[in-house]
């Protein structure tokens, strides 16, 4: 029996039917190999109903007891975590809530809104305490400093002034007022994350590029190039290891990439066939990326040697937010048009 014909065999039957010898050996680690790296699918654990026309925004609170959803009605939902049903509290906001996020401390609660301007949020009264105007026709992406003083935003303008709209603006929380701007990207920026020290802040950008910058002096940090590498399409979103050594950027190019932060060398591209990337986000150990795509499922990717381990779905739109929770255990992914946010339990990470 030639080898090939033992492969097939052995996978169905097992690699105990291998001859010994050491074609057969290599053979028998070919046979582990796939049946290690066979891709696990999981099946939602939970299913949120949380709008009536759109599901596109989505964060778990720092402590882990909340998620908090996102709604095309301006509708923001407050859903325990854990092993209680139903919801908490909501409140509504003017236009579809695009993007979520939650101060480091838990206190403020972030939302981008339809009607081109960001909200901060009493996270425990619900109290809305800022109401940030960027000027410009609609914000695009938001991050929380990890001192939770800072705001990043970014937006688009279709005004003879867009190009203005291809800067990053810093808000200074207290005031409400912006400190800064961060200009050089040729397009719209479309992606933000702040790194765990909050010195650097990563954006990437409809012009196809990822560029880290100097929070405190407002430049491009260039001992990194200033930019990271050229996707394919556009940058669509970032975010960073927990510790802050790698960045990760999916893009309309259907792929995601990590970087080394420190020299901005491209470690990996994660490419699974699955159409645009749209959404990404690190488990808490940092041993994963999950990253969401335009068919409509989540996949879990090792980061170390970049294999796909699970495929968390499926919506029948796009993926269009992530998040892990604080403690690992659980995902959650929004399915924009399915009107839905998706929770899997997670089994105990594999390396």
């Amino acid at each position: 029996m030639n080898r090939p014909a033992l492969l097939i065999l052995a996978l169905l039957c097992g690699p105990s039917l291998l001859p010994t010898s050491a074609a057969s050996i290599h053979a028998q680690t070919l046979v582990r190999q796939t049946v290690q790296n066979r891709v696990t699918q999981l099946s939602p654990s939970r299913t949120l109903a949380v709008s009536a026309v759109y599901a596109g925004a989505l964060a778990f609170s720092p402590d882990g007891h909340w998620l908090v959803t996102g709604g095309g009605e301006g509708l923001i939902q407050w859903w325990p975590v854990g092993g209680q049903s139903g919801r908490g509290s909501s409140l509504r906001q003017p236009g579809a809530v695009t993007a979520l996020a939650f101060s480091p401390d838990g206190s403020r609660l972030a939302a981008i809104s339809g009607d081109g301007r960001v909200r901060v949020w009493d996270a425990r009264s619900r109290a809305l305490l800022l109401t940030l105007n960027p000027e410009t026709y609609y914000v695009t992406a938001l991050a929380f400093s990890p001192g939770g003083l800072m705001l990043a935003t970014a937006g688009g303008d279709n005004s003879a002034q867009a190009s203005a709209a291809n800067s990053v603006k810093l808000w200074d929380l207290g005031s409400g007022r912006v400190q800064g701007s961060l200009r050089g990207h040729g397009d719209v920026v479309t992606a933000l994350a702040f790194a765990p020290d909050g010195r650097t802040l990563a954006s990437g950008s409809r012009d196809r590029t990822v560029r880290l910058w100097d929070v405190a002096g407002r430049l491009p940090l260039l001992t990194l190039g200033g930019t990271l590498g050229s996707h394919q399409d556009y940058v669509s979103a970032l975010v960073f290891s927990p510790d802050g050594t790698t960045l990760a950027s999916g893009s309309l190019d259907s792929t995601a990439r990590l970087w080394t932060v420190q020299d901005g060398h491209l470690q990996r591209e994660l490419r699974a066939e699955g159409g645009p990337v749209e959404a990404v986000a690190f488990s808490p150990d940092g041993q994963h990326l999950l990253t969401g795509a335009q068919d409509g499922r989540a996949r879990v990717w090792n980061v170390e040697g970049g294999a796909h381990m699970a495929t968390l779905g499926q919506f029948g739109d796009g993926v269009k937010a992530l998040a892990f929770s604080p403690d690992g255990k659980t995902a959650a992914a929004a399915g924009g048009r399915d009107r839905r946010v998706l929770l899997w339990s997670l089994p105990a990470s594999p390396r």
